[in-house]
């Protein structure tokens, strides 16, 4: 409903980036850089100093911004107010997730959503935790769902549920026939994990500065579970991961899950900006996602 120039110019200045602006909107740069010149025409003045690629704001540009700032917030406040009168949920709304979460537990959950609100429309955006993280700070997402700690004390941070994860060894492996196993006994084998910043990485490596003796023998750094579980199947190492990504595997008997002693767990957890003011698709969202995860408590994930 607000001047399109205005919310163009207000992506602009939260990221200080026209590439990342044009992303989060979903248009081209130029188009981007074209509302942005309209407003700056408008009001007679630069809004940006652009030097060595990179922009900051100029003294009216800042102006602009905290006025941008509290009119979009009365925007959201007002909408909120008027769908909780009518009791209409819509809108569109932009999630992010690490891979895991994205590949394994928001399908359902987002499907049964869904179902519900058929007027709200969802974006889904994949990355590793750090990335989505990073997301959340920049406003490029309404929500995050991440599988790691989330350092940031200015962001809201709620669990939604603990994720067991296990060794993973192929069939015809030493270890195969291990009901559970402590982590030094595992570092014997050649190890494959997931990339730096994945949140899988950041728990397993936590894990080991607390109960493991051993060196880590990395033979293969992966960019996915599925990448991971491939290279295990065809006997290329060892691994943990969720016990969630490998529940075809096991039926199938192409890999075998081994439990950690001490076991091992990590939080998936909900992440968001403090907003005073969201629309109501988003805490229907949250509520939503809340039940969800609590009745589900008790699966294999």
């Amino acid at each position: 409903m607000a001047d399109r120039r205005l919310q163009v110019f207000h992506t602009v200045a939260r990221l200080l980036s026209f590439t990342k602006a044009a992303e989060t909107l979903h248009m081209t740069q130029p188009a981007v850089t074209f509302q942005v010149r309209q407003l700056e025409e408008y009001f007679n003045t630069r809004l940006f100093d652009r030097t060595h690629n990179r922009i900051s704001l100029t003294e009216a540009g800042s102006r602009v911004f905290e006025y941008a700032d509290r009119i979009f917030d009365l925007y959201a406040d007002m909408e909120n107010s008027v769908r909780e009168m009518t009791g209409e949920i819509r809108g569109a709304l932009t999630i992010g997730a690490s891979t895991t979460i994205a590949e394994y537990m928001l399908p359902a959950l987002l499907g049964d959503f869904g179902t519900r609100y058929p007027e709200v429309t969802i974006h889904l955006r994949v990355s590793n935790s750090d990335g989505i993280v990073s997301m959340v700070e920049n406003n490029t997402i309404d929500l995050g769902v991440v599988e790691a700690p989330v350092g940031n004390k200015n962001l809201v941070v709620e669990v939604c549920r603990l994720d067991h994860l296990v060794a993973i060894v192929p069939p015809s492996h030493d270890l195969a026939e291990r009901e559970s196993l402590h982590i030094d006994e595992l570092l014997e084998y050649p190890f494959i994990c997931r990339e730096e910043g994945s949140g899988t990485r950041e728990v397993i490596n936590e894990y080991l500065s607390q109960h493991c003796k051993s060196t880590l023998n990395i033979s293969m750094e992966l960019g996915s579970p599925e990448a991971v579980k491939g290279a295990v199947e065809a006997g290329m190492g060892v691994s943990v991961v969720s016990r969630a990504t490998v529940q075809k595997e096991l039926k199938l008997d192409t890999l075998r899950a081994i439990n950690l002693t001490p076991t091992l767990e990590r939080p998936f957890s909900f992440v968001h900006q403090k907003q005073k003011f969201r629309l109501r698709a988003m805490e229907e969202l949250l509520d939503f996602a809340r039940d969800y995860c609590e009745d589900h408590a008790e699966e294999a994930l």
